[in-house]
């Protein structure tokens, strides 16, 4: 592989203004603390960045500010996520362009595919770049979805390295690590306990929350890399708190509400989804403050 994916990548969120314009100034204050608090990595336009939402031209800006803000630092991954090969291919291409360093590929479907079709598509995208790939799959709100015998092969593609896993299935991910044989690292999300997918041969983890506690993520990285089980799970209780209360409502709602209490003014997220309701902003606030993430 070109470059060795692994820890903390936060999902960043999009920041849109009234306007319709990507806010690049709060976007690159963001991704340079990220940096400073220490991941691993950027994901911008995953699910917590609204891909679904953004239309090409601020997908396309979302993915230049993250990268410029980045510098060099650690890898950025956009996402890309399309109905059809040849749109997807054209966003890979562009971001590789832009200097990315590697794809997030998201499989976007309104009718359902059979699994050649699927295997077509993200075949298909790897080939159209030559920085890695992390495959995405979303059983829970995807209409079509990477079966394990399609996972299987795409990992024979040489630069297909990673697969980013947001069931909640996490023997899932103990198959999908029998099944490529190395050939393919595994990324958990914040629907699996990221201490426990470390544990199972995991690389790391790409989720929203991180973006609100990535000092707290680091820490509990390095103690998984350590195989320090026992003071990991001490530091991943009141960290699945977090998630617990981000599972209540819509992510980016939650992401965006969490930063917007630390001092981002990232907005809403985008209509016709709704903002976190008062009870939502008041559990986010409780849980920040119990990891110590509030100012």
């Amino acid at each position: 592989m070109a470059a060795g994916f692994h820890g903390v990548f936060p999902y960043v969120v999009s920041p849109v203004l009234a306007s319709g314009e990507v806010d690049a100034k709060v976007l690159a204050r963001l991704c340079d603390d990220l940096v400073a608090a220490g991941v691993h990595g950027l994901t911008p336009l995953g699910s917590t960045g609204e891909f679904a939402y953004l239309n090409w031209a601020q997908r396309k800006r979302v993915a230049e500010v993250a990268i410029e803000a980045a510098r060099g630092r650690v890898p950025v991954v956009p996402g890309v996520a399309a109905t059809t090969i040849a749109d997807a291919c054209m966003q890979a291409r562009e971001y590789e362009r832009l200097g990315a360093s590697g794809i997030l590929a998201i499989l976007e479907a309104y009718f359902p595919l059979a699994d050649e079709g699927v295997y077509a598509y993200f075949k298909a995208i790897a080939e159209s770049v030559s920085i890695p790939v992390v495959l995405y799959t979303n059983p829970n709100f995807q209409r079509s979805d990477l079966s394990l015998p399609v996972i299987e092969r795409l990992s024979r593609v040489p630069n297909i390295g990673y697969i980013k896993d947001a069931s909640v299935n996490t023997g899932r991910l103990l198959s999908i690590l029998n099944r490529v044989e190395g050939r393919m690292q595994v990324f958990a999300a914040s629907s699996h306990v990221p201490a426990c997918v470390m544990l199972l041969g995991g690389v790391g983890w790409m989720a929203g929350p991180a973006c609100v506690a990535p000092r707290q993520s680091v820490a509990l990285y390095e103690l998984c890399r350590r195989g320090e089980w026992a003071a990991a799970m001490e530091r991943q209780r009141p960290l699945w708190a977090l998630n617990q209360a981000f599972a209540k409502y819509n992510l980016a709602a939650c992401i965006k509400g969490a930063l917007e209490l630390q001092g981002y003014a990232v907005g809403a997220p985008l209509a016709p989804q709704a903002p976190l309701p008062p009870e939502g902003v008041d559990e986010v606030r409780r849980a920040l403050a119990a990891i110590g993430a509030l100012a």
